[in-house]
């Protein structure tokens, strides 16, 4: 019985896989071509497998995570890749400051290429995290923990590190910072929302760097 199971759900995830290929390889035609498309998907399905917490949303995940990865490639090899930065955040986890730091980002300025990522990431955001960011109207509840990958930090211009020390890569000519913030794992929802705010206050002031108005 359980070999019948285990068969089914097997043929369930090819299924979807096939499913998330198709439609990235759609998405991306004239860009990519399918086989690397494919490869993408599953090197992305690979690289979440140990995380995820629910298997049944892996798929769609690394669906998520292939297209992430494609589109910062298509922006490397651009000749024109336009004006406006990318800029990647790391922390350990990534379930929790570098995703505020993403999401505050993102809703401030919808022009930039905006990444996150984790040296160890972990199975799933913080709830205290998405909810205090839903309180300020920044919705989280699709973002994932994901790992650093050499296609996005080769697409961003700006690369901010947030304690995760040594591991947090490297690559020259591209712009550093390091923020020292405090980790707000096992936090009171007070503690997360002293960091968000923080965070918002550290990305306004990048985005000035980045000579972009705020609204």
């Amino acid at each position: 019985m359980s070999t019948d199971i285990d068969d089914s759900t097997n043929r369930e995830t090819g299924d979807k896989m096939e499913r998330a290929i198709s439609v990235l390889a759609g998405e991306f035609v004239g860009v990519f071509g399918v086989e690397t498309v494919e490869r993408c998907v599953h090197d992305s399905h690979r690289q979440l497998a140990d995380r995820a917490t629910v298997a049944t949303y892996l798929p769609l995940l690394a669906q998520r995570f292939a297209r992430e990865r494609l589109l910062a490639v298509a922006r490397t090899r651009s000749a024109d890749p336009g004006p406006a930065p990318g800029v990647l955040f790391v922390c350990t986890h990534n379930s929790d400051r570098s995703q505020m730091a993403a999401g505050w980002l993102r809703h401030l300025a919808d022009d930039i290429a905006v990444w996150s990522a984790g040296t160890e990431p972990s199975a799933e955001l913080s709830p205290a995290v998405v909810a205090a960011m839903h309180e300020v109207g920044v919705d989280l509840t699709e973002a994932y923990p994901k790992p650093f990958t050499d296609d996005v930090i080769a697409a961003a211009d700006v690369v901010v590190t947030m304690g995760c020390g040594e591991a947090c890569p490297v690559v020259p000519g591209r712009r550093y910072e390091d923020w020292i913030l405090a980790h707000p794992v096992g936090a009171t929802i007070d503690d997360v929302r002293s960091a968000r705010d923080e965070i918002r206050e550290r990305v306004e002031a990048l985005l000035q760097t980045l000579r972009v108005v705020t609204p």
